[in-house]
């Protein structure tokens, strides 16, 4: 693309911000629907989140992805959040529209879309989710409201915010939510009885690639495993799903589809979802 004076601005904030995809694949999408927009990385510290926004506002950045530590902490600053992101107190997705910063959250939808993709149906399924961070919540939350799972279990290491978790979904659902501990010995318990396996939290992710929290005897073929983690491509939780049989959803499939829409908010076009998994590939396979 040629960059001139009428180019808008996309970007991704977070702490550490190095390793995204997002620039890779929003770029494509851009490309391929010949859009004059850019899209860039921002690394931006805890401390200088306010003057980071101010300067968003300023400098009337078309749109943001917003990763770790910033989806809660995020909100202060907005004119706006989506129902879903309010609930749930996670937003990853900001539009700059207006002179006002909108707030979203895609991570639901992105993980939801993963599973449709890739010929997974979860209603009426028992899900084991580890971990309840601001992206676990807001999934959470999405595959019981939209996917009609039917029980959700919780395991974290911090009991107290997978109890949080369960609140906000027990009174918005009449749905039972199991929480517990994040130990391999209540994994292997919990794995024997649910028919899918979603890790949220960060084990596997590079350069700690050799971390897991299940032993592979633990797994099963007809589970369906989705890893959120998306490098390395094949994180160690995949590679043992595999081995067993299960089914396996790579984490960049989500990474793609709550891409493909944020780009959509943004730009109001559908979004080129095969060109931008075709790109993220294409980055992860050079390693």
């Amino acid at each position: 693309m040629t960059v001139s004076g009428k180019t808008r601005v996309c970007a991704v904030i977070g702490n550490p911000i190095e390793h995204s995809l997002s620039p890779v694949i929003q770029n494509a999408a851009f490309n391929a629907l010949d859009l004059d927009v850019v899209y860039v990385a921002f690394t931006v510290k805890p401390s200088e989140l306010a003057n980071a926004l101010s300067g968003i506002r300023a400098l009337d950045i078309l749109g943001l992805n917003v990763t770790m530590p910033h989806k809660e902490t995020v909100i202060p600053y907005l004119d706006w959040i989506d129902n879903t992101a309010k609930c749930l107190n996670s937003v990853n997705t900001l539009h700059c529209k207006g002179g006002r910063l909108l707030g979203y959250s895609t991570d639901g939808v992105g993980a939801l879309e993963a599973f449709r993709g890739n010929g997974a149906d979860l209603q009426g399924k028992r899900v084991l989710m580890l971990g309840a961070g601001g992206a676990a919540r807001v999934i959470a939350y999405t595959l019981i409201e939209a996917a009609e799972v039917e029980e959700l279990v919780v395991l974290n290491r911090t009991v107290s915010e997978a109890e949080k978790l369960a609140d906000i979904i027990k009174y918005k659902f009449d749905k039972k939510i199991v929480i517990g501990s994040l130990s391999s010995e209540v994994i292997g318990e919990e794995i024997s009885n649910s028919d899918v396996l979603l890790n949220t939290t960060s084990v596997g992710m590079k350069p700690n690639v050799d971390q897991r929290l299940i032993t592979p005897d633990s797994l099963k073929s007809d589970l369906t495993v989705m890893d959120i983690v998306y490098n390395p491509f094949e994180t160690q939780l995949v590679k043992d799903a595999k081995m067993v049989g299960a089914k396996v959803i790579s984490g960049v499939e989500m990474l793609i589809y709550q891409g493909a829409a944020a780009f959509e908010i943004w730009t109001g076009h559908k979004a080129p979802v095969q060109v931008m998994r075709r790109a993220a590939l294409e980055q992860l396979n050079k390693g």
